[in-house]
């Protein structure tokens, strides 16, 4: 395995770091909502139902089939928890591979939801996209992290494998 420079392995777990921030906040964010306005109206709360209902990739007609699923209060909870999760996990370093892997799930299911096909501006959208968007290019860097191992670079997971390698072996026992 290659030996990387103290730069790569630095921007690696930065990169991890600044993502799993966003996860973390993103499914805190949707587990407290309703929230305010700047304004001061109330937001209405997250739902997986509308997220599927506002789908629009070419999978769009399944998506918004699976939005009168029974299962969508479930979903309606397991999702932040699950952006929560992933977010810990990669801010913390710890488990930092099954995060990443978490993170790449989610992101496939978001990308796949509303591949950008247009090409033109739309609206409340920040830019212009044409296949590649934010969601894309996130999914992207989360492939460098799991790729880069970087839960044996710094994080819980470097302190876990230290701790274990500084374990004194099991005695055998005698058998009678």
């Amino acid at each position: 395995m290659r030996v990387r420079s103290r730069f790569e392995a630095i921007s690696l777990v930065l990169l991890r770091t600044v993502i799993g921030w966003h996860f973390l906040y993103e499914g805190y964010y949707k587990l407290l909502v309703p929230g305010w306005s700047r304004a001061g109206d109330p937001l209405r709360a997250w739902s997986a139902s509308g997220y599927l209902r506002a789908a629009t990739g070419p999978f769009a007609d399944t998506f918004h089939a699976m939005a009168s699923s029974g299962a969508m209060t479930w979903i309606d909870v397991l999702v932040p928890v699950g952006l929560l999760l992933v977010g810990l996990s990669l801010l913390l370093g710890l488990f930092t591979q099954i995060g990443a892997a978490g993170a790449l799930g989610f992101l496939t299911l978001f990308y796949v939801a509303s591949i950008p096909t247009a090409g033109v501006p739309m609206p409340g959208a920040e830019g212009t996209y044409l296949l590649v968007n934010k969601t894309l290019v996130e999914w992207a860097a989360v492939l460098a992290v799991l790729a880069g191992r970087t839960g044996a670079v710094a994080g819980l997971d470097l302190l876990r494998a230290r701790r274990r390698a500084h374990r004194p072996p099991a005695t055998a026992t005698a058998s009678a």
